[in-house]
């Protein structure tokens, strides 16, 4: 019988985050990947509500931070973001893993609450590897991706913060650490 735990899972923008979650997922279907809340509209004709992130209103937002239902959660670029506490707790307390994949900022916040929950962050082997990940995906223009990589510098600063750090350089390679990670942190070996 595997134990339950939290794994919180960060990296930069373009660092195969969602490709490890998704092969992580697959192997483990048990698992509960939760999902965050914001204020901004969907990408119209990419996200649903309640399946790529549930869409609240500014006002419902507030109340619900109001009511400390929020694990973590940011302000950015006139949005909010959070994780939302109950489903994460009741996943848990059915005896299933979590993943919450959240950004630096929102692991320190999520980690202070939960000390016992696993850190992983995903990382590009290099800066530069990753500027060449993010124009080869041709969905944003040069200013955008400089942002990133700005970003994303200082997102891999804080990667000595998590118990584990996965290197995406080879794909196979990654998905097989991450999995181990998740078999040894879950008993499952």
């Amino acid at each position: 019988m595997s134990r339950p735990r939290l794994f919180i899972i960060s990296g930069p923008s373009g660092s195969g985050k969602g490709t490890l979650l998704a092969n992580l997922r697959e192997r483990h279907p048990d698992v509960f990947y939760s999902i965050s809340a914001t204020t901004r509209a969907p990408r119209e004709g990419l996200e649903q509500d309640g399946v790529h992130y549930y869409f609240l209103t500014h006002d419902k937002f507030e109340e619900m931070i109001s009511q400390n239902a929020f694990i973590e959660y940011k302000r950015y670029c006139g949005n909010i973001y959070g994780t939302p506490r109950k489903p994460v707790e009741d996943a848990l307390a059915q005896g299933r893993s979590v993943i919450l994949e959240i950004e630096t900022e929102g692991m320190r916040d999520a980690f202070a609450q939960y000390p016992d929950a696993v850190t992983v962050f995903i990382s590009p082997p290099s800066l530069e590897i990753l500027g060449q990940r993010l124009r080869g995906r041709q969905s944003e223009d040069e200013e955008k991706c400089l942002r990133r990589l700005a970003q994303a510098e200082e997102e891999m600063k804080r990667r000595d913060e998590y118990r584990y750090v996965v290197i995406n350089g080879d794909l196979t390679e990654a998905e097989e650490e991450l999995n181990r990670i998740y078999r040894v942190e879950t008993d499952e070996i």
